[in-house]
């Protein structure tokens, strides 16, 4: 019962985070200075660069970021460029992580991190897309994540990869920060934060949904 209520407890305050983001990247920010940037550096590289830790926020954190730049808590050319780097950056190193210890990994039928499902889903996405599944799986959460790790485990060259990366790391920064800096400080927005944050947390998934049920469609026929 003990690790199942710690378990319990971890999800509520991952929850309460996610869902609170604004109220916590302020705190963050009031207590942290300049040191911020570190810390948003830290957690998309590793929420891009370690297929352990695919919960971490994405496209929610952008969006908060940017609405934080917008009335000049953030700068937002230095955060652009942080988090710019950031997903490069971490989807290199997860490629390379994928390249020399993805095929052992895998093997384990009975992984609770490197899970099967995780590796299919991603590899449905490369078959359908091909390469473009690095810039569209920026958009898609847990796929995200599993997406350069794949590149790396099979047989795409590693300057091909860098140059989808990078285009992919350019739209999602792009898209998700300047919306937050430009449309996250609309009244009606920031008044309900929390509802935007779960909507753009559903829409992420909608690609991932969309797929799942084309792969059954066709298993049924």
């Amino acid at each position: 019962m003990g690790f199942i209520n710690s378990l319990t407890e971890l999800f509520r305050l991952f929850t309460d985070f996610i869902l609170r983001l604004d109220e916590h990247l302020s705190v963050i920010i009031q207590n942290f200075g300049v040191w911020t940037y570190v810390l948003l550096f830290l957690i998309v590289f590793l929420e891009t660069g370690l297929v352990v830790t695919p919960f971490l926020p994405g496209d929610s954190l952008l969006f908060a970021v940017g609405t934080f730049a917008a009335i000049g808590s953030l700068n937002v050319y230095l955060a652009y460029v942080v988090l710019l780097a950031a997903a490069i950056i971490g989807d290199s190193v997860n490629y390379s992580i994928g390249k020399y210890i993805g095929p052992k990994v895998f093997k384990k039928k009975d992984s609770k991190v490197f899970k099967k499902e995780y590796l299919d889903k991603t590899e449905g996405f490369y078959e359908k897309y091909g390469a473009k599944t690095i810039v569209i799986a920026r958009f898609v959460p847990i796929v995200r994540t599993f997406a350069p790790f794949v590149a790396g485990v099979g047989s795409m060259k590693y300057p091909k990869f860098l140059f989808y990366n990078v285009f992919g790391a350019f739209l999602w920064v792009t898209l998700l920060l300047f919306g937050g800096f430009f449309f996250g400080n609309i009244p009606i927005v920031r008044e309900n934060f929390e509802i935007v944050i779960i909507v753009i947390i559903i829409l992420s998934f909608v690609p991932m949904i969309v797929e799942y049920w084309k792969h059954k469609k066709k298993k049924i026929k």
